[in-house]
């Protein structure tokens, strides 16, 4: 599992032009699962995510979680983030994770982060989407699960 955490100022996310998922301040976080990651990958994966400590304080250090400053989600499934580019230039999406079993992850993550985070804005699985967020800092942390579980 991948995530690739950029902190926002503000973030949106359309389909067909319409806004399907709008936040303020927080995480913009891109999503990426493969056939071997599980719920407790997720939840590991998940509790690292919103225990980031990358706003800063009175001081200017980072050093305030996402629960610190009221921060928003905005959570966008993303199977590129498995693109494999090592042979030739089009890249290769089979280490992704199969569309129904990645949908099923992406919708268990949305919901447990549903749990401790006051406002989680989605992306449609699987849709054309455009993406447009104001990255604060420009702050941008990639997680994933085979370095951190």
């Amino acid at each position: 599992m991948r995530f690739v955490i950029q902190r926002v100022t503000n973030a949106d996310v359309k389909v067909d032009g319409d806004v399907i998922g709008a936040i303020d301040k927080g995480f913009m976080v891109l999503i990426g699962i493969e056939d071997a990651d599980t719920r407790a990958i997720a939840d590991k994966m998940i509790k690292k995510l919103i225990g980031l400590r990358i706003f800063e304080d009175a001081e200017g250090k980072t050093n305030l979680s996402l629960s610190d400053v009221g921060g928003e989600l905005l959570l966008i499934s993303q199977f590129t983030l498995y693109a494999d580019c090592r042979k030739g230039n089009r890249p290769s999406f089979v280490k992704a994770g199969k569309p129904d079993f990645a949908n099923e992850m992406y919708e268990y993550i949305i919901s447990e982060c549903r749990k401790s985070v006051p406002k989680v804005e989605t992306g449609s699985f699987g849709a054309e989407m455009k993406v447009s967020l104001l990255n604060d800092g420009p702050f941008t942390i990639i997680l994933d699960s085979k370095e951190i579980c």
